[in-house]
C-alpha cells in the first residue's frame, strides 16, 4: 500500500461506481492510474455519455490565478473543500501556496485528515461531542496538526467545553460575526460577539481564542459599500479584542478570516487596512469556487469582473451529452439530467455541439436547455439543421459544488482532447 493516501487513488479498479467511463477498461480489469497512462482520446477511446470533464489548462491557470492574487495582497488562503471535495485538487491548492483546506461539517474533516491536510479551518461552530471527541484525538495524536472552528454563542461554547473536558486538549476558535438579520450563522452584535469571547475565557481549560471570522457574502442586499463596512467591524472587533486581551496569551499569530469567491477583492481591501497588532496576523481567505469557476453564476460574480488588471478565471467544467432523440425541428433530448447537470443556480447552457458524423466542433447557436428531467435535459432549437441525433452537446453549469458532487470520478483532458488524469471527488 502507498504511504501517499492520494497517489493510492490511481490505485482503485475503474469500474460501475463510475459514470461515463470506458467499458472496456473495467472489463480488463484497468486501474485508474492505468487508464490515465493510455491517455485516451475523450471522443474516440471508449467514454461514454453523459461524461463530464474538467479542462486541464484551465484548471491550472486557476490554481495559480488564485494563489498569485493571495499573494500580491498578503493573504493567506484556506480555499474551502467543500466545493470539490478532490484531495487531489486539495493538494494541488497547497501546492499553489494555501496555508490549509476549509471545512464546513465534521464528515469533510474526516476526509481532509484521511489524505494527509495538517490544517483544517471549520467555518462551522462544532457542537458535535463526537466530533469534538474526534478533534481532539486527532490534535493529541498529531501536535503538528491545527485545527480552528467559528464559535457563534454562549451556548455552543458552553456544550464545546463540556465535551472537551477532561481528554487534555485546547482547541482554536474564532467568534463568528454574523452579517445582519437575516443571514445565515454568526453572533448578529458586537456585544454579542464579546459575550462570547467571555464565554471562551472561562473556557480556558478546553478553547483557545485565536481570532474573529465571518462570512461577507451573507450581508443583506450585499454591495461594494456594505461588504466593506461589515468586513471593517470585523477588523474593529480584531483590535479592539487584541488590545483589551481577548485573545488567548499564548497565541504565535492572530487569525481574521472571511472570503467567498464573490468579495475576495473587499476582502483583501479592508484586511489590508488592518494596523500592526501585538502579534502577526493570519489574514485568511476562504474562497473555494475558483478552482473550476463556471459558466454562469460565478462567471457573473467573479471579483475579477471588478478588478480585471488582477486577472481572472476560466471555466473548467463541460458536460458532454448525447441527442438520443430528435422528435421535431425544434425540439431534441439529450441523455443528462437532474442526476448529472447541476441546476440549483439556473439551468445549463448549450456550449459547443461535435458531430456524431465528422466530429468537427461548432458552436451550440440556436440550442438552448429549456427543462430538465431526471435523465434528459429538453432542448430547444431555432432550426432542424442544429442538431442531430447522436451528435455531442457540451453543457456549461453553474455554482461547482452541485457539479462536483454528482460525479465521483472526473476525467482531466488536454486541449487536444487527451485524458491525462481523473479527479476523485468524497461527497
Amino acid at each position: 500500500m502507498a504511504s501517499d493516501p492520494v497517489k493510492a487513488l490511481a490505485d482503485e479498479p475503474v469500474d460501475h461506481r463510475f459514470k461515463g467511463l470506458p467499458p472496456d477498461a473495467q472489463t480488463a480489469g484497468l486501474t485508474v492510474g492505468r487508464l490515465a497512462a493510455e491517455r485516451r482520446d475523450l471522443y474516440t477511446g471508449g467514454f461514454t455519455t453523459p461524461v463530464l470533464t474538467l479542462d486541464a489548462p484551465a484548471l491550472e491557470h486557476n490554481l495559480a490565478a488564485l494563489g498569485e492574487y493571495a499573494t500580491r495582497h498578503g493573504l493567506a488562503f484556506a480555499p474551502h473543500g467543500k466545493t470539490c471535495m478532490a484531495p487531489q485538487l486539495f493538494r494541488r491548492q497547497l501546492d499553489h501556496g494555501a496555508w490549509g483546506i476549509t471545512a464546513a461539517v465534521p464528515h469533510q474533516a474526516r476526509v481532509y485528515r484521511a489524505f494527509g491536510i495538517q490544517r483544517i479551518f471549520l467555518a462551522n461552530e462544532l457542537v458535535d461531542p463526537a466530533a469534538l471527541r474526534w478533534v481532539a484525538a486527532e490534535l493529541t495524536a498529531d501536535p503538528d496538526f491545527r485545527f480552528v472552528c467559528y464559535v457563534d454563542s454562549v451556548r455552543g461554547v458552553q456544550l464545546m467545553d463540556r465535551a472537551l473536558e477532561g481528554l487534555g486538549v485546547r482547541v482554536d476558535v474564532v467568534v463568528e460575526l454574523g452579517a445582519g438579520e437575516g443571514a445565515r450563522t454568526g453572533a448578529r452584535s458586537d456585544d454579542d460577539c464579546r459575550a462570547v469571547a467571555d464565554a471562551v475565557a472561562r473556557a480556558a481549560a478546553t478553547l483557545r481564542l485565536v481570532g474573529i471570522a465571518g462570512y461577507e457574502a451573507e450581508v443583506p442586499g450585499a454591495d461594494p459599500d456594505n461588504v466593506h463596512a461589515y468586513l471593517r467591524r470585523m477588523t474593529g472587533l480584531v483590535v479592539e479584542f487584541d488590545k483589551a486581551g481577548r485573545f488567548s496569551p499564548a497565541l504565535e499569530e492572530i487569525v481574521v478570516s472571511a472570503g467567498g469567491s464573490a468579495w475576495f477583492d473587499a476582502v483583501a481591501d479592508v484586511f489590508g487596512e488592518l494596523p500592526e497588532l501585538s502579534r502577526p496576523t493570519l489574514r485568511l481567505l476562504r474562497s473555494g469556487a475558483y478552482v473550476s469557476h463556471d459558466h454562469g453564476w460565478y462567471t457573473r460574480l467573479t471579483p475579477f469582473n471588478r478588478v480585471p488588471e488582477e486577472g481572472g478565471l476560466r471555466p473548467a467544467f463541460r458536460l458532454w451529452t448525447q441527442v438520443v432523440s430528435r422528435p421535431s425541428p425544434t425540439q431534441a433530448f439529450v441523455n443528462a439530467g437532474k442526476r448529472d447537470i447541476a441546476y440549483d443556480l439556473g439551468l445549463p447552457e448549450a456550449e459547443l455541439v461535435r458531430d456524431a458524423l465528422t466530429g468537427a466542433e461548432r458552436p451550440a447557436t440556436g440550442i438552448r436547455v429549456t427543462k430538465l428531467s431526471d435523465q434528459h435535459a429538453w432542448l430547444e432549437t431555432d432550426s432542424a439543421e442544429d442538431v442531430n441525433v447522436g451528435d455531442w452537446v457540451a453543457l456549461g453549469m453553474s455554482h461547482p459544488c452541485t457539479i462536483f458532487e454528482k460525479w465521483p470520478l472526473i476525467p482531466v483532458v488536454e486541449a487536444d482532447g487527451t485524458v491525462t488524469d481523473y479527479v476523485r471527488t468524497f461527497f
